[in-house]
């Protein structure tokens, strides 16, 4: 629902921006603001500020801002209506008056909560009663301590056909809110009404703000339904909502992690034992929403899923659910439990030390998505190989995010790669890709090789550098960059063609590598004026990926170019093999596609290291002036600064492909 302006700015003028922040963060202030550790992301140097003069937040280091109401939204997992609804509640300002519509509904809704809530007092009693003894045996077996089955509020539906129904009646409850509730049922022949649950535990199913919506119930005798869940109803949508939902947003705030499971007793067992981010689906594989739903609650939830091939399958139906709402930060992980465990099992038989080990190994959606498209797929025959290779670019085209979706097209094709040779069989050795673990640091070849890697190792405590050599040293780490993305371009023009807009982005830091650059940007703009030629592997620069060229006869035509123009010089001092050592992708051997997803790399470093000066200025200006406009400018170039980025790719890429290549 919308809400009157004055209304939102009334609850705003109530409540201290930095007294609901201060719940969560720590604040220190600084004049007329506060400063403190972002909650949205890790850090140890504070970068958030808070102002409550101007009613907003803002996070330096990762470009949170928001006013009081997102902030409750991001930090509780709550939708917008929530959030208002809660601060309300604090400000003692009573919610606006819906259309009578949206008031009937509300009022109705409210009325069924109350219901849900008197059936789970009834069911927890009958489970205390002396006709639950077998339920509580029952979970008495699982493991179940007193403690854990009150805070999940579990019951008992007795096998005595409508018991709740007289129950609920005495508290003045009548038929047709039972049976919008799913709490009875009208049988289809005809008669008279059963409740839905007998001879049952009862599990409450509960929104996220803790409100009982539904019910599960697991048989305790003989039943061809092992589990059941509340038919959905004005409450209860079975695709949208998660069990243990609201445990899992409290665990999320203390950022634990999100566990996705297959049942009530894991989510039960999993919480009982230090996990209490753990959730459930109901009887379904994840859906969409459910998805989503996850996201609010982490970045990253962990699917915890049976080591079967019934367990692979459905981490690919969820690979595949994800990959069409996929964004920038939000994915899932995978991990698998040994055969014939489930979460309760392996906890109960081994400890939660085990679960804790598979999630430490969980791996993450990029693999999942590989997996399902390379297994007992033959790739045996140049045919097979283009079908797999056709195959690993369509997967990934129903991710939204165009940059995202390329990022993931550039990763198959370099798992590709790597898991092929030249000559179309198996890399050496196994030929399976082995992804890296999470902080796992990639394999460089060398010891100080890399473009970004520093200005090497040695003595890195505070007394052994000096403002003037560093400075000196990032000079000359900078001018080698420079120099192996020019020797790249030089050894491969027909990627000069194709990187000339990026190429012309680049502020390069000495005259004489900058006017090369400019010359060679001058060639590219002749090229592209000829006539058009697809024999010509200038004109045609996947032609120069894709198939053989006399690669020699191009660069030579370049180089002469540019010595012509002046820049004999210049050249001889970028393409040598001390440059090679930094980037081995820029030399003349290099396979064309090393070649490009190095310089791919390189412009990316340069172009974040121009972003990060420009951005360490704007905070400066914003610092010492912060006014909205100030603020709107800024976020207008951070905004452009973020659709134009391309991302960074990992050097040991690079070098899997280089190996790949044969001597």
């Amino acid at each position: 629902m919308s809400f009157p302006s004055d209304f939102l700015d009334e609850l705003r003028a109530r409540l201290s921006l930095s007294g609901v922040v201060g719940r969560r963060v720590k604040l220190i202030r600084r004049g007329r603001e506060f400063t403190g550790l972002c909650p949205f992301h890790n850090e140890k140097t504070p970068s958030f500020t808070v102002s409550d003069d101007k009613a907003f937040f803002h996070c330096f280091g990762c470009g949170e801002h928001g006013d009081i109401i997102s902030f409750v939204q991001k930090t509780e997992g709550l939708s917008f209506l929530e959030s208002v609804e809660r601060l309300a509640s604090e400000a003692g300002l009573s919610m606006p008056q819906q259309t009578p519509e949206a008031a009937a509904r509300e009022k109705k809704r409210a009325g069924l909560i109350d219901v849900m809530s008197a059936a789970a007092r009834w069911y927890q009693g009958r489970l205390r009663a002396k006709d639950g003894q077998e339920a509580r045996h029952y979970l008495t077996s699982r493991g179940l301590s007193a403690d854990t089955v009150e805070a999940f509020g579990l019951g008992y539906a007795p096998n005595q056909r409508g018991a709740l129904t007289q129950a609920l009646k005495a508290e003045g409850i009548g038929i047709n809110q039972l049976l919008e509730g799913g709490l009875i049922k009208q049988p289809e022949e005809g008669g008279a009404t059963r409740d839905f649950f007998f001879d049952r535990i009862i599990f409450p199913i509960k929104d996220r703000r803790g409100r009982i919506i539904a019910f599960g119930g697991r048989a305790l005798g003989d039943s061809p339904a092992k589990y059941i869940n509340s038919p959905d109803t004005p409450l209860f949508q079975k695709g949208r909502v998660l069990f243990n939902l609201d445990g899992a947003r409290l665990a999320a705030q203390n950022k634990r992690e999100i566990l996705v499971t297959e049942g009530y007793m894991d989510v039960i067992a999993l919480s009982q034992a230090g996990f209490p981010g753990a959730v459930a689906p109901l009887g379904t594989a994840v859906t969409e929403a459910q998805i989503e739903e996850l996201w609010r609650l982490a970045a990253e939830p962990i699917m915890c899923l049976d080591g079967d091939r019934a367990g692979r399958q459905a981490a690919f139906r969820a690979a595949d659910r994800a990959l069409g709402l996929l964004r920038p930060g939000c994915s899932l992980q995978f991990t698998w439990l040994p055969q014939g465990e489930d979460p309760d099992s392996l906890i109960q038989g081994q400890g939660a030390g085990a679960m804790r080990a598979l999630l430490e190994q969980a791996r993450p959606l990029v693999d999942i998505l590989w997996e399902k498209e390379v297994t007992g797929r033959p790739a045996d025959t140049p045919e097979r190989r283009a079908a797999l290779r056709k195959a690993l670019r369509q997967s990934v085209q129903s991710i939204p995010d165009p940059e995202l979706k390329a990022d993931y097209q550039r990763e198959m094709m370099r798992r590709f790669g790597e898991r092929f040779d030249r000559s179309g069989g198996s890399s050496q050795g196994s030929g399976q890709f082995k992804p890296h673990r999470p902080g796992q640091r990639p394999a460089w070849r060398g010891t100080d090789r890399g473009i970004d890697r520093g200005v090497g190792r040695g003595d890195l405590s505070p007394s052994a550098f000096s403002k003037a050599p560093y400075q000196a040293a990032a000079a000359r780490l900078r001018r080698r960059q420079e120099q192996v993305l020019l020797a790249g371009l030089v050894n491969h023009p027909g990627l000069l063609v194709q990187m000339a807009e990026d190429l012309a982005t680049v502020l390069f830091g000495s005259t004489d590598l900058d006017r090369l650059a400019a010359g060679m940007l001058n060639f590219a703009a002749d090229q592209a004026d000829k006539p058009s030629d697809t024999s010509n592997p200038m004109r045609n620069p996947q032609h120069l990926v894709d198939q053989k060229f006399d690669r020699d006869l191009d660069r030579e035509t370049l180089r002469c170019h540019l010595s012509d123009q002046g820049f004999e010089s210049t050249l001889q001092g970028l393409t040598n093999a001390d440059v090679y050592t930094h980037g081995e992708f820029a030399r003349p051997g290099a396979s064309m596609e090393a070649a490009r997803l190095g310089l791919l790399h390189l412009l990316s470093v340069m172009r974040e290291r121009g972003e990060a000066a420009e951005a360490r200025s704007e905070r400066l200006e914003f610092e010492s002036d912060m006014t909205e406009a100030n603020l709107a400018r800024m976020q207008a170039k951070q905004k452009i600064s973020q659709e134009s980025q391309t991302h960074r790719q990992d050097m040991d890429r690079y070098e899997a492909v280089k190996q790949s290549e044969p001597n």
